[in-house]
């Protein structure tokens, strides 16, 4: 029995992945922020699959935070020593509005959709590297010449727009991957950073009016539905590539010679992302 554990299970992609691999018989350790959403989800997976409940679990967690973060790699890994998959998809957009910070006083955006999926990658190694064909895949947006690392204010103190904060984020992501596979390089984990296109998720849901009514207008007319479009994640994480890092915009895999990737790069965000988390305050639990 495989265990896979993914982040924004409760919703969208993380949803249909979570019940797909129920469905399968694994082991599926769903994380969200909302108890509501993690009480429906085991719900819903018993409904389907009667033996699902013995396989399902739901772990509420602030991925906003980093001591919660770590704190929740700590409980995986004494409850779970072996994990088969961990699959990234946790998300939720900050486009409008002021600049916000978590408790811990970072940006927003680079806390939930880069530092926590940073943590998670490096604090579960060892419990990836217990199974015997581990993977991590990274729900984000390689492929989309959007966006850049601003090296000399990452929190993005001056000049805040939120899609500034979310776009750096996804240009992190990218070279979350690449550094993994380079400050690790006898690692068996095989790292995937995915972008599944557009799909009909919860995404709306966070976001301001109008840009929510027509967010959800466009979702209905071009979006993917998340069942199918988990099919190509689903391949990936059954059979994983070779290489140590791969990228992929759907089915097609990304040269890694892009510049998105760019090794010196991924090692300079790799020691500055270290040196952020030595100046963080520990969180009491």
């Amino acid at each position: 029995m495989r265990t896979i554990v993914i982040t924004g299970g409760t919703d969208g992609l993380g949803r249909a992945l979570a019940l797909h691999h129920l469905s399968r018989g694994d082991r599926v350790i769903a994380v969200g922020s909302t108890p509501a959403k993690g009480r429906a989800l085991l719900h819903d997976a018993a409904r389907r699959h009667p033996s699902a409940a013995d396989r399902a679990a739901f772990h509420q967690a602030d991925l906003t935070s980093a001591a919660a973060t770590r704190r929740l790699a700590a409980t995986l890994r004494h409850t779970h020593p072996r994990i088969d998959a961990l699959v990234l998809c946790a998300q939720r957009y900050r486009l409008l509005g002021p600049r916000h910070l978590t408790p811990e006083g970072l940006e927003h955006n680079f806390a939930l959709a880069y530092l926590s999926r940073f943590l998670l990658s490096h604090d579960l190694r060892a419990a990836l590297e217990a199974a015997p064909r581990p993977v991590i895949m990274n729900v984000a947006t390689p492929g989309v010449p959007l966006g850049r690392i601003h090296w000399d204010d990452l929190q993005l103190t001056r000049g805040y727009s939120g899609t500034t904060a979310t776009l750096q984020s996804f240009r992190a992501n990218d070279l979350l991957g690449a550094a993994f596979a380079a400050t690790h390089p006898r690692t068996p984990v095989r790292y995937i950073t995915y972008n599944p296109g557009v799909v009909a998720t919860g995404m709306p849901d966070h976001l301001p009016q109008p840009l929510r009514t027509l967010t959800r207008a466009a979702f209905r007319l071009i979006a993917a539905p998340p069942d199918t479009a988990i099919a190509p994640m689903c391949r990936l994480l059954d059979d994983p590539p070779a290489h140590p890092f791969t990228a992929y915009d759907r089915t097609r895999p990304l040269p890694l010679t892009r510049r998105a990737f760019d090794p010196e790069a991924a090692l300079r965000l790799h020691r500055a992302t270290r040196d952020l988390l030595d100046t963080l305050t520990p969180q009491e639990p």
